[in-house]
């Protein structure tokens, strides 16, 4: 080999290996980099305090990755609610604070009303789910620009409730009735309206005819809730 091809296979040689050391992958003329590792974990003083109501009311949970999801979305100081007791279908990413108050609006609230109007236990809550990158919802439609608290994974929408007995207890269904299944619904209502910043049920509008939309939103400087 010449002194000329040496130099020629050493300039290729460093060349490789500078391409190596950016992770980047060419694929069919696409730059594909590696996916960014996790965001942290939560760890705020407020995460700690919430996170050891809820160790003490042995609610099992998993901590998750805080991350901004772009488009004013974002799960920051979230967790997934392993078990509060009663089995629950859809719930993802909570806040901690929305998380405490509905695990314990489900043990002190939902189970002992179930008992006391319907004479079961209830044995499944049913929800529609907790994170949504998407606006409020209002009668006409999504109020654009406006985000849910969805979108923070601050509310949780609750659809039905299923009993030890087979019954089916849902919002859309027995809400407007004048039985035991209705006053069972109304109560839980009340009930929420002590514990969430923003309680909306069948009463509010056409958009929430089927479940309650409960949050945790800042109540601002009044420090009310606001509950229809």
């Amino acid at each position: 080999m010449t002194s000329l091809s040496v130099r020629l296979a050493a300039l290729v040689a460093i060349a490789s290996v500078a391409a190596c050391a950016d992770h980047s992958v060419v694929r069919q003329g696409r730059v594909t980099r590696p996916a960014a590792p996790p965001s942290a974990m939560p760890n705020s003083e407020s995460f700690r305090m919430c996170a050891a109501k809820l160790d003490a009311a042995k609610v099992r949970y998993q901590p998750l990755p805080n991350q901004d999801r772009g488009g004013g979305c974002a799960t920051i100081d979230t967790i997934k609610l392993m078990d509060i007791g009663t089995p629950t279908a859809n719930l993802g990413p909570m806040t901690c604070p929305l998380a405490a108050h509905f695990a314990a609006w489900a043990r002190y609230a939902v189970r002992p009303a179930a008992r006391l109007y319907l004479g079961s236990e209830v044995v499944r809550i049913e929800t529609f789910g907790t994170y949504a990158c998407r606006d409020v919802r209002g009668t006409g439609g999504t109020i654009a620009g406006k985000r849910s608290e969805h979108a923070q994974a601050n509310a949780v929408d609750v659809a039905a409730f299923v009993l030890a007995d087979g019954r089916r207890i849902s919002l859309v269904d027995d809400w407007r009735g004048d039985g035991p299944s209705a006053q069972f619904l109304r109560v839980l209502h009340q009930s929420a309206c002590k514990r969430f910043r923003t309680v909306l049920g069948p009463d509010y509008n056409a958009a929430h005819r089927d479940h309650f939309h409960l949050d945790m939103a800042n109540a601002g400087s009044s420090g009310r809730s606001f509950c229809r």
